[in-house]
Formats: C-alpha cells, sequence, structure tokens
C-alpha cells in the first residue's frame, strides 16, 4: 500500500519517491528517512563519483540505526539490517548492473550507479552504506583502485592511525603512488590510490601486502600486518584483506551505522592529525563538501587516466619480500576457498603442529 505522506525529490533532473519520510533512521539524533536521503542529494557529486560505474553492494537498515540493532549473517539471517548484494527486485529500469564473480564462483547482478537518482532511490529502501568494487563495470576483473585500510586494534584509535598515515604518504611517494586519505566513519583512516585499471585483485592483494610489510618494518611498535587477532596487540593493522575479491570498504561519503550518524569523509593529508571522525556527520558534511568540493575526485572512474598510477614498484616490493626475506602470501578470509601459495589458515593458537616445535 502506498505511504500517504510520501514525498518526491529531484535527484539531477530524475524524480524519486521517498516513502515514510519522517521515519526515524539515526534515534539518537532524530535524523529521519527523508534526511537521509537530502544528504546524499546534497553530496550528490562526491557519492556518485565514489559509486559511479562500480558494482555495488547495499548496505541497507531499514528499520534504522537503534541501539542493539545487529546486522544480518550467513548463520544468522534474522538481522536488523543486512548486506544486499544483488539488485534488488522491483528495481526501476534506470538502476543498471554489472555481473561480479565471487570467490566461490557463484554470480550475481549489482547495482552499478550511472547516476545519482540510483543513490537516491537505495537510500529510500534503507542503504546507508554503499560499498563499491575497486572495479569498473566495463571490466571487473581490473583493479583500478588500491585501498588501504589503517585499522586500529584494541587500546588504539583514531589518533594512533593518524600517526600512522604520515609514513604510509611518505612510502606511496617512493614507490610512485598518490594516496588519498578519507576517515572510515569509525576511528580507522582509508587511504586510496587510483591505478591504471589493468591490475588482478591477487596483484592488488599482494601490492598491499607488501606495503604493509615495509609500514611495519618502519614502525614495529605501531603497526603489524598479523592476521589472526591474538597476534596483532595495540597496533594499526593494515588490513590488506580489503583488496581481496569481495572484500569493499565503505565508500566516500557513506554513512556510518552508529549512533552519531559519522559520514567515510575526504581530507587532505595535512588535515590528518587535525581532525576527529565524529567531525564528519550528516549534518556537518554537506557544507563541508559544498566548500571545499570532492577531494575524492580523482578516484572516480572517469577521472583523467594522467592520475593513474602503475602497482609494478609495490609488486617489485613485494617479490624482494619473497626472494630475500622469504616472505610469501598472507591467510585469506575464513569464507574463501584456499588459495595458491596461501598459508595454513589455522588460528596460532590452534595449531596443533606449531604448539609440537
Amino acid at each position: 500500500m502506498a505511504s500517504a505522506n510520501a514525498v518526491e525529490l529531484e535527484a539531477d533532473g530524475r524524480p524519486v519517491r521517498v516513502s515514510s519520510p519522517d521515519r526515524v533512521v539515526f534515534p539518537a539524533r532524530g535524523i529521519t528517512k527523508l534526511q537521509v536521503v537530502e544528504y546524499f542529494l546534497a553530496v550528490g557529486d562526491g557519492i556518485l563519483g565514489a559509486l559511479l560505474h562500480r558494482p555495488t553492494t547495499l548496505e541497507r537498515w531499514p528499520k534504522g540505526v537503534f541501539e542493539g540493532a545487529v546486522m544480518a549473517t550467513r548463520a544468522d539471517n534474522r538481522g536488523d539490517a543486512f548486506y544486499q548484494k544483488r539488485v534488488p527486485k522491483g528495481a526501476p529500469d534506470y538502476v543498471e548492473t554489472a555481473t561480479i564473480a565471487f570467490p566461490s564462483g557463484r554470480t550475481a547482478d549489482e547495482v552499478a550507479p550511472t547516476e545519482l537518482a540510483v543513490v537516491a532511490w537505495a537510500a529510500n529502501l534503507g542503504t546507508i552504506t554503499f560499498h563499491p568494487w575497486p572495479v569498473r563495470r566495463d571490466d571487473v576483473e581490473a583493479v583500478d583502485q588500491l585501498r588501504i585500510d589503517l585499522d586500529p586494534q584494541p587500546g588504539t584509535d583514531f589518533d594512533d592511525a593518524a600517526a600512522v598515515a604520515p609514513h604510509l604518504r611518505e612510502l606511496l611517494a617512493e614507490l610512485g603512488l598518490t594516496g588519498y586519505p578519507k576517515t572510515s566513519g569509525g576511528r580507522g583512516i582509508h587511504v586510496f590510490v587510483p591505478l591504471a585499471p589493468r591490475w588482478s585483485f591477487t596483484q592488488a592483494r599482494r601490492a598491499t601486502i607488501a606495503i604493509g610489510r615495509e609500514l611495519e618494518r618502519r614502525l614495529p611498535e605501531k603497526v603489524t600486518t598479523r592476521w589472526w587477532k591474538e597476534e596483532r596487540g595495540q597496533k594499526i593493522f593494515v588490513d590488506y584483506n580489503q583488496m581481496a575479491r569481495d572484500r569493499t570498504i565503505a565508500s566516500a561519503y557513506s554513512i556510518r551505522p552508529n549512533q552519531r550518524a559519522t559520514v567515510s569523509t575526504p581530507i587532505d593529508w595535512d588535515e590528518v592529525d587535525q581532525v576527529h571522525p565524529d567531525d564528519f556527520d550528516v549534518t556537518t558534511v554537506p557544507a563541508r563538501f559544498a566548500e571545499r568540493g570532492d577531494l575524492f575526485a580523482a578516484l572516480r572512474a572517469d577521472r583523467d587516466p594522467a592520475l593513474d598510477c602503475s602497482l609494478e614498484p609495490a609488486l617489485e616490493l613485494a617479490r624482494r619480500d619473497e626472494e630475500e626475506h622469504g616472505l610469501g602470501d598472507l591467510p585469506y578470509p575464513p569464507e574463501y576457498p584456499k588459495m595458491p601459495g596461501e598459508p595454513k589458515r589455522v588460528q596460532p593458537s590452534r595449531d596443533r603442529d606449531r604448539a609440537k616445535t
């Protein structure tokens, strides 16, 4: 049944219907669904640039982000929110898709936004966070973004990630890579690098491992690449598996599911140690965007190819790690099939073979 109080908004000339506009999505802030959609329209060029032509998983919170809300999982699908990896049934004809392959070999048609109305339509479905793949729909095997996740572990926070970020910037520059930072919307920092779209997921992940290991060598007391949480300590984890197939990072300008309705926000390098994630939320980012523009424009799928970087120097670093230090691959996420060259995927405290040595 149609909602009597539905409203219609315009997204770059296309009308988009917002049902139940007064439904509260973020109770702690009193932010409604209409305000969420209006937020995405206010940062329209930025959010569309982050998603343009990219297969995108929708993180939907149709009941809102309330205290105690949980995300559905493979083991239990009864959660209050869920990840939509296949285009929803009944999508408008302007919603285009791309066929992607999961590690299992199964495929799915995911939303691949081509216009701002797609973002508004998805927001009306309860989407607050968009998770685009680092590929374009015309070639879903060619990675065109390197994404480095500086993930604070228990006992560390955003300030610790901010202290590591300049060292990462310096390392990237040494490798001929130009990084663009953004807040994760939580405690971490994401750094994206535009790449010429010709690298495989395996190569991108391998390059990220090499970058993480070199950063760890330079900052051994602050950085770790250890996959198992019990081995990480109070350090910043370089989450290299975010570059594995079907593992995505919240896009720039996405809203995060927390009580403050924070936003994953692009920042300048000289701002990294001057800001806090709580500075950027649904109510504050539109004004910042209007003043500063899209600081992630260099990552757009339709960017100037002159901005693209090469992974070859980082892959050479990976080759040196293997040849000179005997450092090969690292574990993949648990849902992946066993990958070629991958070490034993067993938690160290449960590794019987290690216990015998």
